[in-house]
């Protein structure tokens, strides 16, 4: 028989892990980065007091992944700006 799985043996997430999140997440999610309990994310959803904010689309909860980024001190990598523009579909070599 298989032991079960407290929700204290629920671990955070890696800097990777977060930095390949989708723009949008799930409040589940945002929990889970900020290492705090479901019961309490979503108390603090509730009352409007999250550590970020929260979107509520009909009966869910939704958070804005770059704000909890910020939060949590991590960035996601802007595209090297230091080469030169190209014009639309010339990076996949094709002549327009």
């Amino acid at each position: 028989m298989k032991a079960l799985t407290s929700s204290c043996e629920t671990r955070g997430l890696t800097s990777e892990e977060l930095l390949a999140l989708p723009v949008v997440i799930d409040l589940d999610t945002a929990n889970r980065a900020l290492m705090i309990g479901r019961s309490t994310g979503y108390g603090l959803a509730k009352q409007g007091v999250y550590p970020v904010k929260v979107l509520r689309l009909g009966n869910a909860y939704r958070v804005v992944t770059a704000e909890l980024l910020k939060l949590l001190g991590l960035e996601r990598r802007q595209p090297d700006t230091d080469q030169p523009e190209t014009t639309v579909g010339e990076q996949d070599g094709i002549c327009v």
